[in-house]
């Protein structure tokens, strides 16, 4: 985040800083926003956020990276580790994957794994071209018995292709959400 689009000061808290952890753990808000209010209150004019409409801690452009801080137990902080290291993504890609329903990463296995369903996948798209290309040739000759060795081939092609297009569709969703990160994130865990 751009540090020049946030204003800053430290205060001395003189003996308040339990009493004011308290009271945000309490309320669910942050320690600095139970200080803006209290200056918004004792000053009589209300924080106006500099980057515009929004606050400006959410306010982002595109491919810019912040950091998160999250309260987890510590069992699980070594689970999310261990699944972004299988998933063979930075723990933060990984979070930021799982927030975006990434199948890839709600579906069991290595990113490798799906990469290798998904090759597997166009080699038998590719026989199914072939085999069409076959039947209309049958078809265009006129040969009906030999067409007919196609028909279970067709019954399935819907499902077939559609089960193509949305392992492709996953695996593109990643690596598309991966290159635009890639100027500003680390690189992926192997």
């Amino acid at each position: 985040m751009n540090s020049k689009l946030r204003e800053r000061i430290s205060i001395d808290l003189q003996g308040l800083k339990a009493t004011l952890m308290a009271s945000a753990q309490a309320t669910g808000t942050s320690p600095s926003e139970i200080v803006r209010k209290a200056l918004e209150q004792a000053l009589g004019t209300p924080a106006v956020p500099k980057t515009g409409d929004g606050n400006p801690l959410l306010t982002r452009r595109a491919g810019e990276r912040v950091r998160l801080c999250l309260r987890m137990d510590s069992e699980d902080v070594q689970a999310l580790r261990v699944a972004a290291r299988r998933a063979e993504l930075s723990t933060g890609d990984y979070v930021a994957g799982l927030v975006a329903g990434a199948p890839v990463l709600t579906m069991a296995g290595r990113r490798s794994e799906h990469i290798a369903v998904l090759a597997t996948s166009n080699a038998q798209l590719s026989g199914l071209s072939r085999n069409i290309h076959a039947l209309t040739r049958f078809l265009t000759l006129g040969n009906v018995p030999q067409a007919l060795v196609y028909r279970d081939t067709l019954r399935t092609l819907d499902g077939d292709i559609r089960r193509h297009l949305s392992q492709a569709a996953a695996l593109m969703a990643d690596l598309s959400r991966r290159r635009s990160s890639a100027g500003t994130s680390r690189r992926p865990l192997r």
